[in-house]
């Protein structure tokens, strides 16, 4: 029997299993490139139905027309879905209506150590979530400090920010008229529980429409914040005159006024308080909080 001779063909090509080799290696990175792309979306997918669940019951809770920008920090969202915790959350809402008289409130708050069971974000039960820490603030605009009582009295309300010492002493003083910020070591800006603030306006007296500004200091109290007025000028920006004293006695109780924040979101605890020009901000915390504690009570 005589064996018949191996073709040049029918011997296995080196060339071509290597070939063979590139091209399954680069479709399993195809493959994996892929998924790693549907898992991100299915996460990012997930995350955003949650933050528009909680953005919903937000709105609902703070009686707001839009809804509030809501995020959940950290990736990936799917290991604290389904562990029920998340790290870090926040929510931002404009025009917040807190009763009787405030009706344009800013609230920004940050959640931390959020507990909220998978099983209730998904159908859209919010009345269980718990937030271990809440820091929140809340700033409050001009034209709704204008109608606390007796600063409803005064016409085109108006306030920017002061030092303390302008307002004790005014020119007499050492320091500078406008407040300085500090911040703590990580470039943070450290607040306190009071600070300077300026309320001009119109006020009649004896008949004539007279500007008026007003040098107070504003302070936290427990759950309400005092502006306490210290001194009186007449003017404007430019030329202000000393307000005789006797004259001051007469006007300064209409720059006493009193803001309860009990009422506020959350009902966090105020712990500082910051001057903006038209507007006033305040800090506050809390502690194991109910999601459903969001709505502020009248």
């Amino acid at each position: 029997m005589v064996s018949r001779p191996v073709a040049q063909d029918d011997r296995p090509s080196s060339g071509r299993s290597a070939k063979r080799g590139k091209r399954r290696g680069r479709g399993w990175l195809i493959a994996l490139a892929v998924l790693v792309v549907l898992l991100v979306g299915a996460d990012f997918g997930a995350a955003a139905f949650a933050e528009h669940t909680i953005s919903q019951k937000a709105r609902e809770q703070l009686n707001v027309t839009n809804d509030p920008a809501v995020t959940v920090h950290g990736f990936p969202f799917l290991t604290q879905a389904i562990a029920g915790d998340y790290s870090h959350i926040t929510i931002n809402a404009q025009g917040v209506p807190v009763p009787p008289k405030l009706s344009d409130v800013d609230f920004n708050a940050d959640l931390s150590d959020v507990t909220a069971p998978l099983s209730d974000l998904i159908s859209g039960n919010t009345k269980s979530i718990v937030v271990g820490t809440l820091k929140g603030e809340v700033t409050i605009k001009a034209a709704d400090i204008a109608r606390q009582s007796p600063l409803n009295k005064i016409e085109n309300l108006r306030i920017e920010p002061v030092t303390e010492d302008y307002v004790r002493n005014g020119d007499s003083g050492q320091g500078d008229t406008k407040p300085t910020t500090t911040t703590n070591e990580n470039g943070e800006p450290v607040d306190t529980a009071s600070a300077g603030i300026r309320v001009s306006g119109n006020v009649q007296i004896g008949g004539n429409n007279t500007e008026i500004f007003c040098f107070a200091m504003i302070e936290l109290d427990g759950q309400k914040i005092r502006l306490e007025p210290k001194r009186l000028q007449f003017g404007n920006d430019k030329e202000t005159t000393v307000v005789p004293q006797s004259v001051q006695e007469l006007l300064l109780p209409n720059f006493n006024a009193t803001i309860d924040t009990g009422a506020l979101p959350f009902s966090v605890t105020p712990t500082a308080v910051r001057v903006n020009s038209g507007s006033v901000t305040i800090k506050g915390e809390g502690k194991n909080a109910a999601f459903s504690g969001a709505k502020p009570q009248g």
